[in-house]
């Protein structure tokens, strides 16, 4: 998966580096934003238990 990722981003090598890391980022930052926070409102958490 992670080969076919690499083969479709254009450019040198170097270029391909920053591409990744940015894909990287913006995948993390979606589920900081969108995905953790959907999960957490369907899963019934009581925050008096502590820990």
């Amino acid at each position: 998966m992670y080969a076919l990722v690499w083969r479709l981003l254009p450019g040198p090598t170097w270029l391909k580096t920053i591409e990744a890391v940015a894909l990287v980022v913006a995948a993390a930052y979606a589920l900081m934003r969108w995905g953790y926070p959907w999960v957490s409102d369907q899963i019934d958490i009581d925050p008096t238990l502590g820990g």
